[in-house]
């Protein structure tokens, strides 16, 4: 792998189907496929049997691939409280797996993810699905939609980071990135004064 070139593993973390998706991204932000897959167990399994499954699937992945980095789709309140638990106990064991690896994750919203893919933060699972397949140049949409997911977080990721091979005077972000951050900036002191 060229070194202007960031391997990236993206994971849409979930209990009975977790896709993980690795994607290489050079510095000018062409994406290519590596490898996609969707870990499942079935809900009869123990708790502890079904995150060990998940957390070794992960591993395996992790150590075959060797990326550079790590996304994570970031856990956010739903009105389903067991899908809540299961994808945070899920993203527990992908932090676990990363961190025993010595890679930092970066972690997503969902809508972080479709504003980066699509340009719209509000996307649907088809359009985002869509320009996975664009983005990769994908013939069909990777399907279940969690291996289209893990692929959009790692796509999110590589984009929204550092450019490999950027010049260190601009921060290593492209104008549009160095954008993106100073609006979270802005939005973070808005939350914290008001």
């Amino acid at each position: 792998m060229p070194a202007t070139t960031l391997r990236v593993l993206g994971i849409d973390p979930g209990l009975t189907r977790c896709g993980v998706g690795i994607v290489d991204v050079t510095a000018d932000r062409r994406a290519r496929l590596v490898a996609v897959t969707v870990l499942r167990t079935p809900p009869e399994l123990a708790l502890e049997q079904r995150l060990l499954a998940v957390g070794s699937g992960i591993a395996e992945l992790l150590d075959e691939y060797r990326p550079g980095a790590v996304a994570l789709e970031r856990v956010f309140a739903q009105h389903n409280v067991r899908t809540v638990m299961g994808t945070a106990q899920a993203s527990g064991v992908a932090l676990h797996a990363a961190a025993a690896r010595g890679l930092a994750v970066g972690l997503h919203t969902p809508s972080e993810v479709k504003a980066a893919i699509t340009g719209y933060g509000s996307a649907d699972k088809q359009q985002v699905g869509a320009m996975v397949a664009r983005v990769l140049g994908l013939d069909e949409v990777p399907k279940p939609a969690d291996a289209s997911d893990a692929l959009a977080l790692a796509i999110c990721h590589a984009w929204k980071g550092p450019q490999v091979g950027a010049p260190a005077a601009a921060g290593g972000l492209t104008p549009a990135q160095q954008a993106w951050r100073n609006a979270e900036k802005s939005a973070v002191k808005r939350r914290l004064t008001t």
